[in-house]
């Protein structure tokens, strides 16, 4: 490893420790008992490393790494905000974690183009394990079901409104799927992603909304 390298190595080491130490800070001033926001930071990093590093390297299994994507995206963010201005109940826990299936969705449209590099390197992406075909329709399975499934807990919980308004902002994400994505998730990925993905935020936050209240 050159000095570079190592000096960077150090940097990054030095810049986890501040962050770990800022995050403890935020938990005493939240006026937590119990650091949480620490811990929910401890274990985002450990998620990262195990990710990519040995001997676990999450990303070998499509399932396994892109469920921890969508987790990293939407779940432990969701938590750490849940956790600092509000209270995290196990019923939240759920629900970002059913969620954070619609984030597996979303990480494995950007597989289709690695495709051969996920075949030579002998990562098993959902594209490469399964083909094109059957992956594209996962991706966009995990995606719409999720949502909808929200959709119907909404409802059952009464927020009719707030059940509409996802139900709503999923079908553009369906109508955008087959004109761009199921035709060509290689050509179109981007293109999608750019039309559909806004939907899909918005119906975060109208979940976060409906959650909060």
């Amino acid at each position: 490893m050159g000095k570079s390298q190592q000096d960077l190595l150090w940097y990054t080491k030095r810049l986890k420790i501040r962050s770990f130490f800022a995050y403890s800070l935020v938990s005493f001033q939240a006026g937590h008992d119990f650091p949480i926001i620490f811990y929910l930071a401890l274990g985002g990093s450990l998620l990262s490393y195990i990710y990519s590093a040995p001997p676990l390297k999450l990303k070998q299994n499509g399932w396994i790494g892109n469920f921890a994507l969508g987790a990293s995206y939407i779940g432990l963010p969701w938590w750490a905000g849940q956790a600092l201005f509000g209270t995290l109940t196990p019923d939240i826990v759920v629900l970002t974690t059913l969620y954070s299936i619609a984030g597996l969705g979303i990480a494995i449209v950007n597989d289709f183009k690695s495709i051969e590099g996920d075949r030579t390197l002998g990562l098993q992406s959902l594209p490469v394990a399964f083909g094109m075909e059957t992956a594209k329709w996962i991706c966009v399975g995990a995606i719409d079901i999720t949502q909808l499934s929200v959709a119907a807990y909404l409802l059952s919980t009464g927020k009719l409104y707030y059940a509409l308004a996802l139900v709503g902002l999923t079908i553009p994400q369906v109508i955008l799927q087959f004109q761009y994505f199921l035709k060509d998730p290689v050509k179109y990925d981007v293109k999608y992603q750019a039309s559909a993905q806004p939907f899909f935020v918005f119906g975060l936050l109208v979940t976060a909304l409906a959650t909060s209240h």
